[in-house]
């Protein structure tokens, strides 16, 4: 794998347990010519954290004055890469940086154009987790199946990477946590995309531990999907 062709984009939100191990974990990685952190609006000294970084070539931070959600952050940090392929990484410690080189070989090899890293495909360490969670990640995987005709096994994994071109070319709309299943929807309406999923580890976190997804935005992505088979 040549070293300094991904950009890592990061939203943030109130991490400050987790922020310096995560970007130390990502920033060892030769792949990653440039990790972007969007900090959206936090208020927990994470704020205080991301200066000290701010003299590091390889990472850029950028600020939201308000919280205006994991798809503004998105948008937001999108923009700012330039790698050859993008990712996104989440600022907790679920996920592990450590899997994007494998990741990364199919689109890098000419396969691929998107690669999904998958939660639920069996083979990689995985947390036994919330059953409610995987029964509403299950309800919305196979909703966007059924609509789009495909076989992913997990849309609202944190690990979505593509070529830069690919997600240049979508205009997000979405500011919360429908922007999973906003991203998946217009990448699956484009019949031209080559889209694989690998399987990945998954460190989970309880609510006590930090999680902010709830059972709530279930009706969000499903609402989401519906519309975005219908309307670009």
């Amino acid at each position: 794998m040549r070293d300094n062709i991904l950009s890592v984009v990061m939203p943030v939100y109130n991490e400050k347990d987790t922020i310096s191990k995560i970007v130390e974990k990502v920033l060892k990685l030769g792949m990653v010519k440039e990790l972007v952190i969007v900090d959206d609006g936090s208020t927990d000294g994470t704020r205080e954290i991301l200066n000290g970084l701010k003299g590091n070539p390889r990472v850029k931070v950028i600020l939201h004055e308000k919280n205006g959600g994991k798809g503004a952050a998105l948008r937001t940090g999108f923009r700012a890469a330039t790698g050859e392929i993008v990712t996104v990484q989440d600022a907790d410690l679920e996920y592990d940086p450590n899997e994007f080189m494998e990741m990364a070989a199919p689109i890098e090899d000419g396969v691929a154009d998107v690669v999904y890293g998958s939660r639920l495909s069996g083979g990689k360490p995985q947390r036994v987790h919330m059953f409610w969670h995987k029964v509403g990640n299950s309800l919305i995987t196979f909703t966007m199946n059924f609509l789009f005709n495909s076989t992913l096994s997990d849309i609202e994994t944190c690990y979505k990477m593509f070529r830069k071109g690919v997600i240049d070319g979508i205009n997000i709309r979405s500011n919360d946590f429908s922007v999973e299943p906003e991203l998946t929807a217009k990448i699956l309406k484009n019949k031209s995309l080559r889209v694989y999923e690998m399987p990945i580890s998954y460190y989970g976190r309880t609510y006590a531990e930090g999680k902010k997804i709830s059972w709530k935005h279930g009706f969000g992505a499903i609402w989401t999907i519906l519309k975005y088979r219908f309307v670009d």
